[in-house]
């Protein structure tokens, strides 16, 4: 691999450098980490509150996903991505990448099926995994990503692409309105399934030196209709001896069957079903039935009555339907609360230019279906809301897209908080139900708001 940085600092020094300097940056004098001068200047509204986080913490727990004993330099990395790795503040490897690494790394490669819970660098596991695996002399693509939406796929090649920036490493990324080149003839390829075939298919990219493809949340991409037949359909394309490797926080029993046909004789990394639900995670849940009948928009006043604390840091409110989001949005601007809708329907650019705002933390509370449920890592977000409960298309309990929405926040050992609007019957069902898939009781809050604040304050500020 060869390096574009004239750098001759060890890697030994750097991870010296880095351990000595990570533990003083961004810290108060109690030793936690609060929000720098530039995230406090773009908050819209002024925030009383610090949010706590606990990664190094974390790290040395041995109780938690994030735990790790050992460090990067055992797995015989390169240089330049160990510069990469620093550079991007990771001290050693998590529980997932300690396991998972020297797996997808072994010659000749294998393939691989792989779980773990939101925010514990799956992301960063089949990156280096990538960037390992390049030939860099070759202008030809070599590794696939595929992703279920437009924002992840975004957020993917910006983690790949700040990880190898000591690397010459090449990137092109397929989505949707993107400008497209005649040829591609970028390293690494990160896009959305449709894009990536039609652009296959027109020999706009060649595959035929493809020597890694990843799906990314790979339980939605098998299941969902459209995306599960493309993305299946692409491995036709590749070269038989193509290293395929599958990565979620979830894998339902009716999706890992075509996870295994895909990803022929894996290696696999699952955790156990109490494992799964987010424990640095404080869930709560809110009754908005209103015995009276007499406000049938208890919810919304509800939500209206928490905005303070969804502007503390940054906030998801998960919706159902996209008018839903629209309309909240909308009412909620004309009193002069700031927020921002994100979903599907909107135009290519319009949800780069949300996805980028509130990343930026211009904006302080996203509205949104589950477009972004899935793998979107933005470190400021310690609070989400499920506004509707997250059921299938049958109207049944979703379990997964559950746990996939409450992790958008607590990310990385982050404290993080979750409540669950109840409004009917029903929702409170399934509810119920995701309790028991989890093992897991959720609180509730007291119907006074000031009471219910005060307990969701303390929960945003414990460790």
């Amino acid at each position: 691999m060869a390096s574009s940085a004239p750098d001759e600092t060890s890697a030994e020094a750097l991870s010296t450098k880095l351990e000595t300097t990570q533990l003083e940056a961004s810290r108060d004098d109690g030793g936690e980490e609060v929000q720098t001068a530039q995230e406090r200047a773009t908050d819209l509204l002024e925030s009383s509150y610090n949010v706590v986080v606990k990664l190094a913490d974390q790290q040395a727990d041995v109780n938690s996903p994030l735990y790790s004993i050992s460090s990067f330099e055992d797995l015989g990395l390169h240089d330049d991505l160990l510069k990469g790795l620093y550079n991007m503040k990771f001290a050693k490897p998590s529980k997932i990448q300690e396991r998972a690494l020297p797996l997808l790394l072994q010659n000749p490669p294998r393939n691989m099926i792989a779980q773990s819970q939101s925010g514990t660098g799956k992301t960063a596991a089949f990156a280096l995994t990538i960037l390992s695996r390049i030939n860099y002399d070759l202008k030809a693509p070599q590794a696939l990503v595929l992703s279920p939406s437009r924002e992840l796929a975004r957020q993917t090649m910006e983690v790949i692409q700040e990880m190898g920036k000591f690397t010459q490493v090449t990137l092109f990324q397929a989505i949707k309105d993107e400008n497209t080149p005649p040829k591609v003839t970028a390293h690494v390829i990160v896009g959305t399934p449709g894009t990536v075939t039609d652009l296959i298919k027109r020999r706009v990219i060649d595959s035929k030196n493809i020597r890694l493809y990843v799906l990314d949340e790979a339980d939605n991409m098998l299941d969902l209709q459209g995306l599960g037949d493309q993305s299946r359909q692409l491995k036709r394309f590749l070269p038989r001896d193509c290293q395929i490797v599958l990565f979620s926080a979830t894998w339902a029993d009716r999706v890992r069957k075509f996870a295994e046909e895909i990803a022929v004789n894996a290696n696999q990394i699952t955790l156990r079903p109490e494992e799964l639900s987010v424990d640095g995670i404080k869930q709560f849940y809110v009754d908005c039935r209103d015995q009276t009948r007499g406000n049938k928009n208890r919810k919304y006043d509800i939500l209206v009555g928490l905005y303070s604390l969804l502007t503390v840091s940054q906030s998801i409110i998960f919706v159902k339907r996209r008018d839903t989001a629209d309309e909240i949005a909308q009412k909620m601007s004309e009193k002069h609360h700031a927020v921002v809708s994100l979903h599907g329907k909107l135009e290519a650019t319009q949800r780069d230019e949300v996805i980028d705002s509130f990343r930026a933390g211009k904006s302080k509370v996203l509205i949104t279906t589950n477009v972004i449920a899935r793998g979107i890592d933005i470190a400021n977000v310690n609070m989400v809301v499920n506004y509707d409960m997250p059921t299938d298309q049958y109207g049944r309990p979703d379990p997964e897209t559950y746990l996939h929405r409450i992790g958008r926040t607590g990310r990385f050992g982050r404290t993080g908080v979750s409540v669950n609007f109840i409004h009917d019957d029903k929702s409170m069902e399934v509810m119920r139900e995701i309790e028991g898939h989890f093992d897991r009781r959720m609180i509730q809050l007291p119907e006074d708001l000031d009471e219910a604040e005060e307990i969701i304050k303390k929960a945003m500020k414990a460790p």
